[in-house]
């Protein structure tokens, strides 16, 4: 060991006694919690608060590291099995006990039971678990899921299974992103559900699983998005506030339009070809979405919060990572998955790829539009991602975090490039009203598909430009012929 790890002082997975303790419980806590979390090490014979390097005798040094094997081996339950060694630090002996991470979770203390003897390392702390965190471990420990669990006091007839698998099926049809995809979509039927563990068959019967609660927003689960805008870097004061619930693929595009709707948007101007500029690219603020609801604990009843600052875009999903995942290993695109059927349920309505490509993907797309790299913190209660709101190059024009542009030393230079400053919720409105124009009689259900936005989108659209007078409605109810007033 170096000195220069120990001076980097008491980390999550590192802490230090001066001592070795006459009461074993002062540090069995976080031998626990360190089992349950991704593990750690515990270094006696050193000053916590100076780091001071203390050591021991050589004399007795032995019996301590047999006091410490010993007195893990009665305490915890499982067993724990420590790795304990002794090294020389600054010409002194200490004993360093490294605690692996642990796959038969729940980890307790035998004398405080399960019930209060369950410890987590939380921001370089030991604390007693909560009720969800224990839930949490306990569906770690036996490889099982939640989504796949049943969800009780849910009853669903033949109607409500079929209506999902008809929602999925559209799902999966507008979200295919080529023709030869959309043309390969089978319909998805009872045993598909049953396979991924959104239906679960006893007795010939049919009953949901959490997910199948989770993906239709039915339940009783609260399962919704938090949406704000807040005026500043932190949430003193919000300007906007709104909630999603309903079924997940709702969320999801309702969550990306507010955020579309409270970002800056731009164009460039390429001879005769406008082309609309958002200062984050879409594509990733839509995979971020998607990965926070596929990846989120839903044991934790808190919600996905998306909140647009001045400087950013973060969103924050509960729960811890997944055991046997971390930031670095994400990064990279290892997945871990937590949400067996739900992951199902997302590949094949096409809002997720490979398994493990998202998050890669996220941080190549912004990067590649002159932005920093994505800012990833937590993971020991929950996961927020930022996306610094920043300076985009388009074609040697930049839109900055006030939506304002510049060229060379502030100056548009006059290339073949100019920027046109666009409302935001305008050009969505222009869009529809284009595809109005065009079809006059068709349905919502349409002019949603055609935009890729969720028909509750296009409803409250729809009644904003009736308000406005800027749409009327003829024919008749049944069959309505819109009339678009310029």
């Amino acid at each position: 060991m170096t000195i220069e790890e120990i001076l980097a002082g008491e980390s999550k997975n590192i802490e230090f006694k001066e001592t070795l303790p006459e009461k074993s419980i002062k540090y069995m806590k976080s031998v626990v919690a360190f089992a349950n979390g991704t593990g750690g090490k515990i270094i006696f014979g050193i000053a916590d608060k100076t780091r001071e390097v203390v050591g021991f005798d050589k004399e007795d040094v032995f019996k301590k590291m047999d006091a410490i094997a010993n007195a893990v081996s009665d305490s915890c339950e499982p067993a724990i099995i420590p790795d304990i060694t002794l090294q020389t630090v600054d010409g002194k002996t200490v004993i360093v006990v490294e605690v692996s991470e642990g796959r038969q979770r729940p980890y307790y203390i035998k004398a405080l039971g399960r019930d209060g003897g369950v410890y987590v390392r939380v921001a370089g702390t030991t604390r007693l678990a909560d009720e969800y965190m224990v839930k949490e471990l306990l569906f770690e420990g036996s490889n099982r899921y939640y989504d796949q669990a049943l969800c009780t006091g849910l009853n669903v007839t033949e109607e409500d299974i079929d209506a999902l698998c008809k929602a999925m099926k559209e799902q999966a049809v507008r979200n295919a992103r080529t023709e030869e995809q959309k043309a390969s979509i089978k319909d998805v039927g009872r045993q598909q559900l049953r396979s991924w563990g959104i239906l679960i068959e006893r007795d010939g019967k049919d009953y949901p699983s959490n997910a199948f609660a989770i993906l239709t927003g039915n339940g009783g689960l609260h399962v919704a998005t938090q949406c704000g805008v807040f005026k500043g870097t932190t949430k003193a004061v919000f300007v906007d506030r709104r909630e999603y619930s309903g079924p997940l693929w709702e969320q999801i595009d309702e969550a990306f339009q507010f955020v579309l709707r409270n970002i800056h948007l731009g164009a460039t101007i390429v001879g005769i070809y406008r082309q609309d500029v958002y200062e984050i690219p879409p594509d990733a603020i839509r995979e971020l979405i998607i990965n926070a609801m596929v990846h989120r604990s839903y044991l934790d009843h808190g919600t996905i919060q998306v909140a647009v600052y001045d400087n950013r875009l973060e969103i924050t999903s509960p729960g811890k990572l997944p055991m046997g995942q971390t930031m670095e290993r994400m990064k990279e695109g290892y997945s871990k998955i937590r949400n067996e059927a739900l992951a199902h349920a997302f590949a094949y309505m096409n809002l997720i790829e490979h398994w493990g490509s998202g998050i890669p993907r996220i941080i190549d797309k912004v990067k590649a539009a002159g932005l920093r790299e994505p800012e990833f913190i937590g993971g020991e209660v929950d996961l927020r991602i930022n996306i610094y709101r920043g300076q985009v190059a388009t074609n040697n024009a930049m839109i900055n975090a006030n939506g304002t542009k510049n060229g060379a030393n502030g100056v548009d230079d006059g290339t073949n490039s100019a920027e046109v400053p666009l409302n935001k919720e305008q050009t969505q409105i222009e869009k529809l009203l284009q595809i109005i124009e065009k079809n006059p009689s068709a349905t919502q259900a349409y002019y949603a598909e055609k935009m890729g936005i969720s028909k509750r989108t296009v409803s409250r659209m729809f009644a904003s430009l009736q308000e406005k007078g800027r749409l009327v409605q003829g024919g008749t109810k049944r069959k309505a012929n819109w009339k678009i007033i310029r």
